[in-house]
C-alpha cells in the first residue's frame, strides 16, 4: 500500500475517498424507500440479491431499498452498524479482482434486541416484499413439502405470538396487523435451494397461520403472494486473508466483505401482490415456471458440489473446490456426471443451451481465485441428498440410464459421515442429523441409512442400486476414490472430455 494512502474504515463518510479505486455508490443513500425486507443476512445474500437492488439504486431506481435481518447471531449486525450497513464485493474472475461498496441497505436489525421493531418494519405499509435466505432447514416442512405444526419453533411462536422468534411467526405477525390495519399483504419471496421454495414457504406460513387463525390464514392465502425463484452465484466464506487484502491492497478497512465470482443469475416466478422492483433492468428473468430452471441449477450445479465435496474430502489433502479440480481425474468425472448421468434426465430450459451451461459450470468450480472450501460444500448432506443428487438418481434408474457416477457420490457421503477421510485424518461432520446418522455410518449398516425414506424415498428397497452401492464403498475403501473414479469411467465407457 502506497506511503501517503491511509487506512480508513468503511462508512457513509469514507467511501467517496476510494473513487479512484473502488466502485462506491453515488446515489443518495438517504433517498432509498426501505421496501424489501430480507431475513436471514449472510454473505450470498449480500454477493447476490442485495448487489441487484445496489445496480438498481444506481440506474435511479430508489423506491427499493431493503433493511436486513438476522435471528440467531448478531455478528453481522456488530460488522455493519459502524460501517452504516454498507460492505464490500469482491468480485474475483480468472483475470482479477473488481470491489465494488454495496449501499442499497439501508438499516439492520438482530431481532432478539428489538422483536417489535422487526414487526414495525415487517408491518410498515411501505414494506412491499420480505425476502429469505434461512437455509432449507429453517423452513417447517417435511420431506414433500407439507407443513410440520410440530416443528419447535412453530410450536415456541405459537404459545407467543406476539412476540416470535421464528421467520415464519415474524411473517404471519406481520401480517395480521397488516390486515388489521387495513394494509395490503407483502409478497414473500425465498431465495434458499430448495426443490419448490414458493410452494414451502406459501405452505410454511399459511400452515402456521391456519394453526393461530382461519381467518387470518384465509386473508393471506387470498391477498399474499409466494413466487418461486432460483438464484445462483459462488460465494466462498469470508476469512482473514480477504479482510486483509482489502487493507492492504485498498487502504480500506471492512469488519465483513465478500468474496464471489463474476458470474451471476437470478430467475423469479412473475407473481407479486404489492409491487414488485423492476430488476429486469439488471438482468434478472422473470418467468411464469422457475421449475426448470431450478432444476437446473440444483441437478447440476448443486449436485456437482456436493458429489466433489464428498470424494475431494475422503481423499485427504484437499481442502477446496481448485484443489481438487487440479486432479484431472476429478475434472473428468465432474464434466461425465453432468453430462452422461443428470443432464439426459431434465427437461429442456427455455432459452439455455445444456452444453454451454455444463462447461461454464466447469469453469466456475475450477476458478481458483474463487476457491470454494469443500468443508462448506459437505454441510447439511441428510438436506442435500434427497434434494440435489437423489432426484437425479431416480430418473435415471427409472429410464434404465447410467447411475455409477451419481452412486459413487452417495458412497461418498456414507463414507464421509463416518468422521474422517481414507487417510484416516478427522473430517468435521456439519450436519443437523449427525447424531443420528453418524452410529450407522460406523457401523457400516447401508441398509438402514438407505431405509430413512426422508433421504432416499425407495432406492432402498431396489436391490440391484443397494449391490451397486455396496460395491462403491468397498471400491472407495479399497482403492480410494482416484482410482474408483478412472475404472468407473473406464468400465462404465464414459469419454473423459
Amino acid at each position: 500500500m502506497p506511503a501517503d494512502r491511509y487506512i480508513r474504515p468503511l462508512t457513509d463518510q469514507t467511501a467517496p475517498l476510494f473513487t479512484d479505486r473502488i466502485d462506491v455508490p453515488t446515489y443518495d443513500r438517504s433517498a432509498l424507500v426501505p421496501a424489501v425486507v430480507h431475513i436471514g443476512v449472510g454473505g450470498f445474500h449480500r454477493a447476490h440479491q442485495a448487489a441487484y437492488l445496489d445496480s438498481l439504486a444506481r440506474l435511479g431506481e430508489t423506491g427499493w431499498g431493503e433493511v436486513g435481518v438476522s435471528l440467531h447471531s448478531p455478528k453481522m449486525r456488530d460488522a455493519l452498524a459502524p460501517q452504516n450497513c454498507l460492505y464490500t464485493v469482491v468480485e474475483r474472475d480468472h483475470t482479477g479482482d473488481t470491489l465494488r461498496v454495496v449501499g442499497a441497505m439501508v438499516d439492520y436489525h438482530y431481532a432478539p434486541d428489538d422483536p417489535e421493531a422487526v414487526l414495525d418494519r415487517l408491518a410498515d405499509e411501505r414494506t412491499r416484499l420480505v425476502t429469505l435466505t434461512i437455509t432449507g432447514g429453517g423452513y417447517p416442512v417435511d420431506e414433500h413439502g407439507e407443513f410440520r405444526s410440530d416443528d419447535p419453533a412453530v410450536q415456541a411462536d405459537l404459545t407467543h405470538p406476539a412476540a416470535p422468534t421464528g421467520a415464519f411467526g415474524y411473517l404471519v405477525e406481520a401480517l395480521d396487523r397488516r390486515r388489521r390495519a387495513g394494509l395490503p399483504a407483502f409478497t414473500v419471496l425465498s431465495c434458499d435451494n430448495l426443490p419448490d421454495n414458493g410452494a414451502s414457504t406459501r405452505a410454511s406460513v399459511l400452515g402456521y397461520a391456519r394453526l393461530r387463525d382461519a381467518a387470518l390464514a384465509d386473508w393471506i392465502e387470498t391477498h399474499a403472494t409466494f413466487p418461486s425463484s432460483m438464484v445462483d452465484r459462488i460465494t466462498p466464506e469470508t476469512d482473514d486473508h480477504l479482510r486483509a487484502m482489502v487493507v492492504d491492497r485498498y487502504g480500506l478497512r471492512d469488519n465483513w466483505p465478500v468474496v464471489t465470482e463474476s458470474f451471476t443469475q437470478w430467475v423469479v416466478e412473475d407473481r407479486f401482490c404489492n409491487g414488485r422492483p423492476p430488476l429486469e433492468r439488471v438482468g434478472v428473468r422473470f418467468v411464469d415456471d422457475v421449475a426448470p430452471y431450478k432444476l437446473m441449477k440444483t441437478r447440476l450445479l448443486n449436485a456437482a458440489h456436493s458429489a466433489l465435496g464428498y470424494l475431494g474430502s475422503l481423499s485427504g489433502g484437499y481442502r477446496t473446490t481448485d484443489e481438487v479440480m487440479g486432479n484431472p481425474v476429478f475434472a473428468d468425472y465432474l464434466r461425465a456426471l453432468m453430462r452422461e448421468e443428470i443432464a439426459h434426465v431434465l427437461p429442456p430450459v427455455p432459452g439455455v443451451d445444456m452444453d454451454s451451461y455444463q462447461r461454464t459450470l466447469v469453469d466456475r468450480i475450477a476458478n481458483p481465485r474463487i476457491s470454494d472450501q469443500l468443508a462448506r460444500l459437505c454441510g447439511r448432506g441428510s438436506t442435500k441428498m434427497p434434494a440435489y443428487l437423489i432426484p437425479s438418481l431416480v430418473a435415471a434408474r427409472r429410464e434404465g440410464r447410467p447411475t455409477a457416477l451419481l452412486t459413487l457420490a452417495v458412497a461418498g457421503w456414507f463414507c464421509y459421515l463416518r468422521g474422517y477421510d481414507l487417510t484416516g485424518a478427522p473430517i468435521e461432520v456439519r450436519d443437523a442429523r449427525r447424531e443420528e446418522l453418524q452410529p450407522l455410518a460406523h457401523a457400516g449398516e447401508t441398509r438402514l441409512l438407505l431405509g430413512d425414506r426422508s433421504i432416499f424415498g425407495e432406492l432402498g428397497d431396489d436391490p440391484e442400486f443397494v449391490q451397486a452401492l455396496d460395491r462403491a464403498l468397498r471400491d472407495l475403501e479399497s482403492d480410494g476414490p482416484a482410482a474408483t473414479i478412472c475404472d468407473y469411467l473406464a468400465t462404465q465407457l464414459l469419454p473423459a472430455a
